[in-house]
């Protein structure tokens, strides 16, 4: 059974490609009957002939792809597109770094584990860059016994 015309005339109608034009299988001898484009736009209004839905690329790997992502995987040198710098920029880096080293010395300051003098020496210190993480201030603080009593 040959239904080039009708597919032909079914996709003109349905603005779409004959490759997305869809025939119902128990209603071949009514397609094949519907010779002009008033008939196939009957068959079109009755179901009989219908439109593929447009994807037809399949997300499952993507998908797949994304569940990957969210353990942290799929995330080295290969998979990145601009420079570290890019990723994170360096102003935000330093301003979360030195937001946390502020927030501990704060801390350490309103239990009075250290003085005011030294309070604002490592405040300056940290503000220049001086310190690489909270870790190493505490560890430089512990090591020139700037802190009080007891360890934080």
């Amino acid at each position: 059974m040959n239904l080039k015309l009708q597919k032909k005339l079914a996709a003109r109608i349905l603005k779409t490609s004959t490759s997305k034009v869809a025939f119902d299988t128990s209603a071949l001898s009514q397609i094949k009957d519907a010779i002009t484009g008033n008939d196939v736009k009957a068959l079109i209004m009755k179901n009989i002939i219908t439109k593929k839905d447009v994807n037809l690329q399949s997300r499952v790997r993507a998908r797949a792809n994304l569940v990957q992502k969210k353990k942290g995987r799929r995330k080295n040198s290969g998979s990145r597109k601009g420079s570290k710098n890019a990723r994170t920029p360096r102003k935000t880096q330093w301003v979360r770094k030195v937001r946390v080293q502020r927030e501990f010395l704060k801390s350490i300051h309103d239990n009075q584990l250290i003085d005011s003098k030294t309070y604002k020496e490592m405040y300056l210190k940290s503000k220049g860059g001086f310190f690489r993480s909270r870790r190493h201030l505490k560890m430089y603080m512990e090591e020139h016994d700037l802190i009080k009593h007891g360890k934080k």
